[in-house]
């Protein structure tokens, strides 16, 4: 392993187990000879008197081994606006409800933190989007997401009117509460409560989910990962006074406001963002498991009745053996 290793803490301040969490993992880590740095927001809850505080910029994360993020999915989102223009690798503790970017729970905390030090992790790439925001056919913001970016009514009241578009040819015009345009990583997120598929995040794909739309024709698609997305404002319906426009959400975080015409662009995002999972342990059942496992898990779904092939064959064999031993008799 290499030498001076580095690590940054992200946490959830606002949880007094995030808070404990993160102070007994500096305190592991620092006794390893691992240098911890902290977000100067954070340090004072944290209070970890040898870690070396940092200002939440991609400055925090260059250099480092890892990001420990102790929180949510949104705590992870977080840090990731830190962590993928330093090409920093995330490795998620959850303390959320759902957590499905986390790699382990707490409870089995401290042998992840034993396979961290130990170097038995793997790094996994995920795909991003990169979207842009065009007005009067120039381009007035560039953002990105992980997850998704949303096009949102503005006015609760209203639905929001717009024309959608894949790679330069239009699609459909739908008045509805909003559009999706998520990752394989977001279609257990915004995308999956809109109606959307899951769609396992080795799968190079983007998604394109309406949000309650008023039409015959308004199902979830699931298009190249090479495909450009769009959408345009056109403006509100329903309602009194003049139309308005809609918001843009990229993973929930980055808010942009949307006049009638403005026009939004998605694509594949040019840097992935770095997640760190570790190898396959019995410790728990979230530590290296599987995609599969891990929707198992987190959505509680019912697999009793499963037996898998190694069961079935051996149930096989021992019937093969039960009839032959009958047939000798």
């Amino acid at each position: 392993m290499k030498q001076n290793r580095t690590m940054l803490l992200v946490v959830h301040t606002g949880r007094p187990e995030g808070v404990k969490t993160a102070r007994a993992v500096a305190q592991r880590l620092g006794a390893a000879g691992v240098t911890v740095r902290v977000l100067k927001s954070e340090s004072d809850e944290i209070c970890c008197p040898d870690a070396v505080e940092m200002s939440f910029s991609p400055q925090a994360a260059e250099g480092a081994e890892m990001v420990l993020v102790i929180g949510g999915d949104g705590t992870l989102l977080r840090a990731a606006e830190i962590a993928r223009p330093a090409r920093t690798p995330l490795f998620g503790v959850n303390l959320g409800h759902v957590g499905f970017l986390a790699e382990t729970e707490p409870e089995v905390l401290s042998d992840a933190v034993d396979h961290i030090l130990a170097g038995a992790y793997l790094v996994e790439s995920r795909m991003t989007i990169d979207v842009t925001v065009r007005q009067n056919s120039h381009i007035a913001v560039t953002t990105w997401a992980l997850n998704e970016a949303s096009v949102e009514k503005a006015a609760r009241e209203r639905m929001v009117d717009l024309v959608t578009e894949i790679d330069g040819r239009p699609l459909s015009r739908w008045g509805c509460d909003g559009l999706v345009f998520a990752t394989p990583t977001g279609s257990t997120a915004y995308a999956f409560s809109a109606g959307g598929p899951v769609v396992w995040p080795d799968v190079e794909a983007l998604l394109l989910v309406p949000i309650s739309a008023h039409a015959l024709f308004a199902r979830p698609m699931v298009v190249s990962p090479e495909s450009v997305l769009a959408a345009e404002v056109i403006g509100t319906s329903g309602g009194q006074g003049e139309a308005s426009g809609a918001v843009l959400w990229c993973d929930g975080r980055r808010m942009v406001e949307l006049p009638p015409r403005a026009r939004v662009e998605v694509r594949r995002g040019s840097q992935p963002v770095l997640l760190a999972r570790l190898r396959g342990t019995a410790s728990g059942p979230d530590i290296g498991a599987s995609f599969t496992d891990r929707l198992v898990a987190k959505f509680g779904l019912p697999v009793a009745g499963w037996r898998g092939m190694a069961e079935a064959r051996q149930e096989a064999a021992a019937r093969m053996r039960d009839e032959e031993a009958a047939d000798d008799a």
